[in-house]
């Protein structure tokens, strides 16, 4: 079993949410993705912190390309983790 991660950075908490929420509408994610709150290196103002939706894909059924492209409904991207 390997232990494939996906990681989605999202601009704001709101965005995080909506995410998390979508994922299991659209690609049938089950268990429930961590939401990390990432502030920026140097930035101590919660305005410029971005949010991580972590999902783990043990069977590696997700498609990298097409979370990118998930992600990117709400200007967010898929990391490489």
């Amino acid at each position: 079993m390997s232990d494939v991660r996906h990681v989605l950075v999202l601009p704001d908490r709101d965005a995080a949410e909506e995410v998390v929420e979508a994922l299991g509408e659209r690609f049938g994610v089950s268990e429930e993705p961590r939401l990390v709150r990432d502030a920026l290196a140097g930035e101590d103002d919660a305005e410029d912190a971005q949010w991580l939706v972590v999902l783990r894909d043990e069977e590696a059924l997700l498609d990298p390309a097409e979370l990118d492209a998930f992600a990117g409904e709400w200007d967010g991207w898929r990391e490489e983790p």
